[in-house]
């Protein structure tokens, strides 16, 4: 199984393959603070992020939208 920091982010569509119980449970072991959630029937990965003040979560979702922007 690859290392998920060397993979590329691809946005999600209907039609993309469907992550596995199997591939989960490999893979959850290199994001062990994510959760895999149902929501409206669709599985999705969850993490809760907590900051002492406004100005660390601005600074985290800054840095979050630059990552997405270099990823396209």
């Amino acid at each position: 199984m690859t290392q998920l920091v060397q993979e590329k982010c691809v946005a999600c569509r209907a039609d993309s393959p469907h992550v596995t119980g199997e591939e989960i449970v490999q893979l959850h072991p290199q994001v062990p603070d994510w959760s895999v959630i149902v929501q409206d029937g669709v599985k999705r990965l969850e993490r809760v992020f907590r900051f002492p003040d406004f100005r660390q979560a601005l600074a985290f979702t800054d840095a979050v939208g630059a990552t997405a922007e270099a990823e396209g």
